[in-house]
């Protein structure tokens, strides 16, 4: 037998690979971690120099400050030690509830601060290929620490859900907002949409396309200002991008444009009736979505801007413009948008308004913001905004808190067993097959140094007595 000089080895088995890929991913994570855990101490020594030379304060006021910030990241590293988990929340009531999960009002039991609590089941991201876009969520909720998205606290995971603990924002969200108020006066409109924008631009300034702009993502904090969450498609880092979203949206789409022919109060009931079942389904709705996203031959952040002149159109409208019976009939309406993209006359708004929204839902080579979040905010339609104070003026509409644990400007839910599984439930997922699976989700857990050292820092809005 002749010899061919080449040394034949055995192929690697699937388990040998994935047991290569778990100690990668391990080693990365533990390196990153100590780089990033790091950076983020020099970052808050340098933001407290800062704030130190702003109010001008003497050596020995500063020598206090210093001491007592040492302090607190001595206790933040012994915090961080500790294992947080679900027997440290008191659950209080379900808030929202989606295809993979539900947010829960909680307490935290030591302190006394309530949050909003965030559960995914493992089970369902696995099966749904959602696991790279979930982690993509948390990545950037630890790194967008801005005023204009909603902060996260702390996250972690038992066998079978992934849990992130959040700021609670008892405003709710502007769908609910626009469902009670059918639509909104120009004047409300300019400061919800003035806010949006800010929030936008400021995750497009960390590098970052949220891609799922809609009103169910803005939320309201306790005095009425806007904040963006729900990153779930936000693309930007290594596992952030989502295709399959899209991917059965063009099936069976109807041949006729026109064979919905509804006047504009038959939209509004019929976007009423259905918009509540599309925000809790897996299929969602595509009414936000720019063209060029489902056409995938690449995008950028201007994306983000057409969704928010659809936004801008149902304030204003009641419904947004490509709003149908079905998904399949609003991708086929978003697609043809130059015939479809219409303003109903029964419904009057100002020049101003339209074309700022043309602006916005247009070819993406002519969107406005293609020159930068500037050539937005200096459009007529926001003349008199205050940018750089939006924040501090009175919302467009006042929230009132009653309470700590107010949830009035949420839907009510039913209670579930999300959090005391069955036999059932656990028979179906062995614990081996757990073990197994569970290292995709390795590094998920996250504790931010506000959230362990404000001790006692309750919100002044929730200090009012219960209800």
């Amino acid at each position: 037998m002749a010899m061919t000089g080449q040394t034949s080895y055995p192929s690697m088995s699937n388990h040998t690979k994935e047991r290569v890929t778990m100690a990668k991913v391990t080693l990365e994570n533990f390196y990153s971690n100590l780089i990033a855990q790091h950076e983020e101490r020099e970052m808050r020594q340098q933001k407290l120099e800062k704030v130190m030379d702003q109010e001008g304060l003497a050596d020995e006021e500063k020598r206090i400050r210093r001491s007592e910030h040492a302090r607190k990241e001595t206790e933040f590293l012994r915090l961080k030690r500790t294992r947080l988990g679900l027997e440290d929340f008191e659950s209080l009531k379900v808030i929202g509830r989606g295809a993979f999960g539900e947010v829960r009002l909680v307490q935290k039991k030591d302190t006394g601060h309530v949050y909003a609590m965030k559960i995914l089941r493992k089970a369902d991201m696995l099966e749904k290929e959602q696991v790279g876009h979930i982690r993509a969520e948390r990545d950037i909720l630890v790194e967008a620490d801005s005023l204009w998205v909603v902060k996260m606290f702390y996250s972690f995971q038992d066998k079978l859900n992934l849990y992130l603990i959040m700021e609670f924002l008892p405003g709710g969200d502007m769908m609910t907002l626009l469902m009670k108020k059918d639509t909104l006066s120009e004047e409300a409109t300019q400061f919800y949409i003035a806010e949006t924008v800010l929030a936008i631009d400021s995750i497009h300034q960390l590098g970052f396309i949220h891609r799922d702009i809609k009103p169910d993502n803005l939320l309201l904090d306790s005095r009425g200002h806007v904040k963006l969450s729900d990153f779930g498609l936000c693309t930007g880092l290594k596992r952030a991008h989502r295709t399959e979203f899209y991917k059965n949206l063009n099936h069976s789409l109807p041949n006729d444009l026109t064979s919905q022919n509804m006047n504009s109060k038959r939209k509004a009931e019929t976007w009423k009736r259905n918009r509540r079942q599309l925000a809790f389904s897996t299929v969602g709705t595509p009414d936000y979505i720019a063209p060029e996203v489902f056409m995938q031959n690449g995008y950028n952040k201007l994306c983000d801007w057409w969704s928010l002149g659809v936004i801008m159109y149902e304030m204003l409208i009641g419904y947004p413009p490509f709003c149908s019976e079905t998904p399949q009939e609003t991708y086929r309406k978003v697609m043809n948008w130059r015939e479809t993209l219409v303003f109903p006359p029964e419904v009057p708004i100002s020049e101003k308004a339209k074309d700022l929204i043309l602006r916005f839902c247009c070819e993406e080579e002519h969107r406005i913001g293609a020159s930068g979040v500037e050539e937005i905010k200096s459009n007529p339609f926001f003349e008199g905004v205050d940018y750089d104070h939006i924040r501090e003026r009175p919302a467009a509409i006042p929230i009132n808190i009653r309470s700590i644990d107010d949830t009035s400007n949420f839907d009510e839910f039913p209670d579930s067993d999300i959090l005391t599984p069955t036999a059932t439930q656990v028979s179906n997922q062995a614990e081996a097959d757990l073990k197994n699976k569970d290292w995709v989700f390795i590094n998920y857990t996250y504790k931010r140094f506000e959230g362990l050292t404000a001790r006692g820092a309750i919100p002044s809005y929730m200090k009012s007595g219960k209800r």
